[in-house]
Protein backbone atom coordinates (compact mmCIF):
# COMPACT_ATOMS: atom_id res chain seq x y z
CA UNK A 1 0.00 0.00 0.00
CA UNK A 2 1.34 3.42 -0.91
CA UNK A 3 1.07 6.32 1.50
CA UNK A 4 2.29 9.85 2.12
CA UNK A 5 4.88 10.44 4.83
CA UNK A 6 3.35 13.91 5.12
CA UNK A 7 -0.44 13.35 5.33
CA UNK A 8 -1.14 17.01 4.50
CA UNK A 9 0.10 16.35 0.93
CA UNK A 10 -2.70 13.87 0.22
CA UNK A 11 -5.03 16.68 -0.84
CA UNK A 12 -2.51 18.25 -3.22
CA UNK A 13 -3.52 17.67 -6.82
CA UNK A 14 -0.12 16.67 -8.19
CA UNK A 15 1.43 15.09 -5.09
CA UNK A 16 2.31 11.40 -5.25
CA UNK A 17 2.81 8.93 -2.38
CA UNK A 18 6.42 8.73 -1.23
CA UNK A 19 6.40 5.52 0.82
CA UNK A 20 4.88 2.07 0.82
CA UNK A 21 4.04 -0.48 3.49
CA UNK A 22 3.83 -4.24 3.06
CA UNK A 23 4.03 -7.51 4.96
CA UNK A 24 6.87 -10.04 4.65
CA UNK A 25 7.31 -13.53 6.04
CA UNK A 26 10.51 -14.49 7.85
CA UNK A 27 11.63 -16.40 4.74
CA UNK A 28 11.08 -13.32 2.54
CA UNK A 29 13.11 -11.21 4.96
CA UNK A 30 15.94 -13.76 4.85
CA UNK A 31 15.87 -13.71 1.04
CA UNK A 32 16.65 -9.97 1.09
CA UNK A 33 19.91 -10.41 3.04
CA UNK A 34 22.42 -11.10 0.27
CA UNK A 35 25.48 -11.07 2.56
CA UNK A 36 24.04 -13.72 4.87
CA UNK A 37 22.94 -15.82 1.90
CA UNK A 38 26.48 -15.73 0.51
CA UNK A 39 27.98 -16.76 3.84
CA UNK A 40 25.50 -19.64 4.27
CA UNK A 41 26.13 -20.86 0.71
CA UNK A 42 29.81 -21.23 1.61
CA UNK A 43 28.85 -23.80 4.24
CA UNK A 44 29.40 -27.36 3.11
CA UNK A 45 25.80 -28.44 3.73
CA UNK A 46 24.38 -25.57 1.64
CA UNK A 47 26.80 -25.46 -1.30
CA UNK A 48 24.15 -26.87 -3.64
CA UNK A 49 21.49 -24.31 -2.63
CA UNK A 50 21.65 -22.69 -6.06
CA UNK A 51 20.71 -25.98 -7.73
CA UNK A 52 18.44 -27.76 -5.28
CA UNK A 53 15.14 -26.46 -3.91
CA UNK A 54 15.39 -28.83 -0.95
CA UNK A 55 18.86 -27.58 0.01
CA UNK A 56 17.81 -23.94 -0.56
CA UNK A 57 14.75 -24.40 1.69
CA UNK A 58 16.94 -25.96 4.39
CA UNK A 59 19.39 -23.06 4.09
CA UNK A 60 16.68 -20.42 4.52
CA UNK A 61 15.18 -22.35 7.44
CA UNK A 62 18.61 -22.37 9.09
CA UNK A 63 19.09 -18.65 8.42
CA UNK A 64 15.72 -17.81 9.98
CA UNK A 65 16.37 -19.95 13.05
CA UNK A 66 20.06 -19.05 13.59
CA UNK A 67 19.56 -15.30 13.16
CA UNK A 68 16.15 -14.95 14.82
CA UNK A 69 14.65 -13.46 11.68
CA UNK A 70 10.98 -12.59 12.00
CA UNK A 71 8.36 -11.48 9.57
CA UNK A 72 6.02 -8.55 10.01
CA UNK A 73 5.14 -5.21 8.50
CA UNK A 74 7.83 -3.20 6.70
CA UNK A 75 8.02 0.14 4.93
CA UNK A 76 10.39 1.77 2.53
CA UNK A 77 10.69 5.24 1.14
CA UNK A 78 10.04 5.72 -2.54
CA UNK A 79 10.56 8.16 -5.30
CA UNK A 80 7.24 9.84 -6.11
CA UNK A 81 4.93 7.19 -7.48
CA UNK A 82 6.56 4.49 -5.32
CA UNK A 83 9.67 3.26 -7.07
CA UNK A 84 11.61 2.01 -3.99
CA UNK A 85 14.46 4.27 -2.95
CA UNK A 86 15.53 2.65 0.34
CA UNK A 87 15.99 -0.66 2.06
CA UNK A 88 13.02 -2.01 4.01
CA UNK A 89 12.60 -0.82 7.60
CA UNK A 90 10.99 -3.17 10.09
CA UNK A 91 9.54 -5.45 11.19
CA UNK A 92 6.62 -3.78 12.93
CA UNK A 93 3.64 -5.40 14.63
CA UNK A 94 1.03 -3.80 12.40
CA UNK A 95 0.55 -1.79 9.23
CA UNK A 96 -0.37 1.28 11.26
CA UNK A 97 2.78 0.95 13.39
CA UNK A 98 4.95 0.79 10.25
CA UNK A 99 3.25 3.87 8.76
CA UNK A 100 3.65 5.79 12.04
CA UNK A 101 7.34 4.87 12.17
CA UNK A 102 7.86 6.01 8.59
CA UNK A 103 6.21 9.34 9.31
CA UNK A 104 8.23 9.79 12.51
CA UNK A 105 11.49 9.02 10.72
CA UNK A 106 10.72 11.35 7.82
CA UNK A 107 10.00 14.29 10.11
CA UNK A 108 13.08 13.62 12.26
CA UNK A 109 15.41 14.22 9.31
Amino acid sequence: MQFYTDPTRESETYALPDARVYQLTAREVAELDEDTIRSYMRRREFQLAAMSDRVRDAMFDAMVEDNGITGGWFFDYCLPGCLPDSQPFGPYESRDAAIAAARDMSTAA
